[in-house]
């Protein structure tokens, strides 16, 4: 078995991140200086297939108060919060407080297939990722 920490899981989330990672809805603005930028949903999953605990979800709010989707992060069981994706906001929007949220059940509806690429390309940094929670 193949024994890494949470930074290698950083480090291959960093290199893994694209534009066809991305959230749809946020792909047109993602780029390659803001790798994190609508990859919260997909990481946080990934993060909690290895370390269990708990997703939170909080909403975005722009500058000027307006809602603008959702943001994702975890709860570990040592009840640390981990947010690897967070830097993605860097035009004065912020995060409210986050509610525990299930994990989705079977299949994403609408990041499947973002989500398995990304596991995928992570597991092959890591040489393989734990089966899904």
């Amino acid at each position: 078995m193949t024994t890494w920490n949470l930074l290698d899981l950083d480090r291959a989330l960093r290199v893994s991140w694209t534009a066809d990672t991305c959230s749809p809805d946020d792909r047109a603005t993602w780029e390659p200086g803001n790798p994190a930028w609508g990859q919260c949903d997909i990481t946080a999953l990934l993060v909690h297939d290895v370390f269990g605990g708990e997703l939170l979800v909080g909403e975005v709010r722009l500058p000027d108060g307006v809602q603008r989707g959702f943001h994702w992060w975890n709860r570990l069981p040592s009840g640390v919060e981990l947010d690897l994706t967070r830097e993605q906001f860097r035009r004065g929007q912020t995060v409210t407080a986050g509610r525990v949220v299930q994990r989705p059940a079977g299949p994403l509806p609408r990041r499947w297939t973002e989500y398995l690429l990304l596991r995928e390309r992570v597991g092959e940094h890591l040489e393989g990722l734990p089966a899904p929670i």
